[in-house]
């Protein structure tokens, strides 16, 4: 099923034998839910918080997600681009616990260019302190690992080669989308279900 430039149709059961399933990516119940959590349209993004295209797009994604009012949002951390991202997304799950993860995602996607690990702890601390957000994320190890393996395995499994990625219910996307683009897809998401 091709829905326009970098869609693919997702169909339930597709990777089976690498256990990946529509409700596998749509709802790890793991992965930090944004939005509305009862919402009607799931949209799933495989990010990296050093993904220039993933920064640019992260204002529109929660902009539409609220001007909407009734989309599930699942930022998976895809930490692809080095020891950085891996830490960003680390501070990041830490902060699940203590109710900033939001914060701190936004914090991390409003940061410039390529990021060192100083650059992590300086938007992360602008929300909180970093020792507590690490101690949290050690606390749940085991979980936080555990889904950060999940996410890179479904993002490699989906085919996707980089970020920003979607599953936007059983469609996927590869790279940025534009607010127009994102509207409809929520728009055929919704009149598929």
């Amino acid at each position: 099923m091709l829905l326009g430039t970098g869609a693919l149709g997702l169909l339930p059961g597709a990777g089976r034998a690498q256990e990946l399933t529509v409700e596998a990516v749509l709802r790890d119940p793991d992965a930090p839910v944004m939005g509305n959590p009862n919402g009607d349209v799931t949209i799933v993004e495989y990010f990296d918080y050093q993904c220039p295209f993933c920064k640019r797009m992260h204002p529109t994604l929660k902009d539409v997600v609220k001007d909407d009012g009734n989309v599930r949002l699942i930022l998976k951390d895809w930490p692809i681009f080095g020891a950085p991202s891996v830490r960003a997304s680390q501070l990041a799950l830490g902060a699940v616990s203590l109710d900033a993860y939001e914060e701190v995602t936004d914090a991390l996607m409003a940061t410039q260019a390529k990021l060192s690990n100083a650059d992590v702890e300086l938007a992360v601390g602008s929300v909180l302190k970093i020792d507590d957000a690490m101690e949290a994320y050690r606390a749940d190890r085991a979980k936080w690992d555990g889904l950060l393996e999940r996410n890179d395995h479904q993002a490699v499994s989906l085919g996707f080669r980089g970020t920003p990625a979607f599953a936007i219910e059983k469609t996927l996307y590869s790279g940025a989308l534009d607010r127009a683009t994102l509207e409809e897809a929520i728009r055929k998401a919704r009149a598929a279900s």
